[in-house]
């Protein structure tokens, strides 16, 4: 008999749509999640609930609304986790393979997303959060909350998951075909942008607890290689060797940082150092994001562009993310189909 496999692919989320009422239930959920704000509870809440939220929804949904506004009023990140779940399913079609999309905040849920494979009954089910590289705060929060609602199923299937892919060789084809559109040369240096974690929650990874005492920005070894840190700086070797770009010619960067107690180099602080160097030309890439979201379509592609301006700085180009892209699509089917 063959086995019956359900497939669940998870994002972050997205707020429903660019209202204010939508958007701070979603930044409700996201930032009271303990993983993310890794703070006392009594302190996650009234931060959370009394300060950021009343004054950053407001801000935030009219972010949200230019970028639902640049996408045909709808999410990108949606858009593209529908297509790739779509297309997935069309890979699979002749095999009793479920994809399913569930977002760890937002819709669509992992509780009825969850709720509804239960009900499939399936043999075994692989867990993948789409996340390149591990961060207790996106794939570590995505795994645990899936994991907790399967725990509770009365038939517990056989399971699987995908912890981190930063080193798979399809997903640097990807990127690299990206950017296949850019001529490199034309630009006077090039960002790998990836989104920003709190220096505490790296050095979380390391019995020592201090990140800096690991070489995670010159290799990966036995002690860093779940180290959001350590697996940015390698997958960003890994592009730049394959697009020939030298190690003097691109920074490693994290962006949307809350304070200054985020990991280092700060992206905008390296757009804005490089327009007052007289660069006109910036190339950035973001790997860590699988879809194109608000903080590539906004944060990179327009704020970061109004910074290089106001520095003297000419264009900020942003290599498009995974996406629907057809590389991609065919290297989520080679996971799936590893771990069947």
């Amino acid at each position: 008999m063959k086995k019956k496999v359900g497939v669940l692919l998870i994002n972050l989320g997205t707020p429903d749509s660019p209202k204010v009422s939508d958007v701070r239930r979603y930044l409700t959920e996201f930032l009271n999640d303990p993983r993310v704000i890794d703070i006392s509870w009594l302190g996650r809440k009234l931060l959370v609930n009394l300060i950021i939220v009343p004054f950053r929804a407001p801000k935030s949904a009219k972010i949200y609304k230019a970028l639902f506004d640049s996408n045909n009023g709808v999410s990108p990140l949606l858009e593209y986790g529908e297509i790739l779940k779509a297309k997935l399913g069309d890979k699979f079609q002749n095999e009793d393979v479920t994809i399913e999309l569930a977002m760890r905040y937002g819709n669509p849920s992992l509780n009825e997303v969850c709720a509804r494979m239960e009900k499939a009954g399936y043999d075994e089910v692989i867990v993948f959060p789409l996340f390149p590289q591990y961060a207790s705060s996106s794939t570590g929060s995505a795994l645990e909350k899936a994991l907790r609602l399967i725990r509770n199923w009365y038939v517990i299937p056989e399971l699987k998951v995908i912890s981190q892919y930063w080193d798979n060789p399809g997903y640097i084809n990807t990127i690299v075909e990206r950017a296949k559109k850019y001529n490199i040369s034309e630009y006077d240096h090039i960002l790998f942008s990836y989104h920003g974690l709190p220096v505490r929650q790296v050095d979380k990874v390391y019995e020592d607890r201090n990140c800096d005492n690991h070489d995670c920005d010159k290799e990966i070894n036995e002690e860093n290689r779940w180290c959001y840190k350590a697996t940015s700086y390698a997958t960003t070797r890994l592009i730049a060797e394959r697009l020939g770009i030298a190690e003097k010619d691109y920074t490693v960067c994290f962006q949307s940082r809350l304070d200054n107690e985020w990991l280092e180099p700060f992206s905008d602080k390296v757009v804005e150092a490089w327009g007052k160097k007289g660069a006109k030309k910036l190339l950035a890439f973001s790997p860590a994001f699988v879809a194109d979201c608000l903080e590539t379509t906004i944060e990179i592609g327009d704020e970061y562009q109004e910074i290089f301006e106001k520095h003297g700085g000419e264009r900020v180009d942003l290599v498009e993310s995974l996406n629907d892209h057809p590389l991609w699509i065919d290297t989520c089917e080679k996971m799936i189909r590893e771990r069947l």
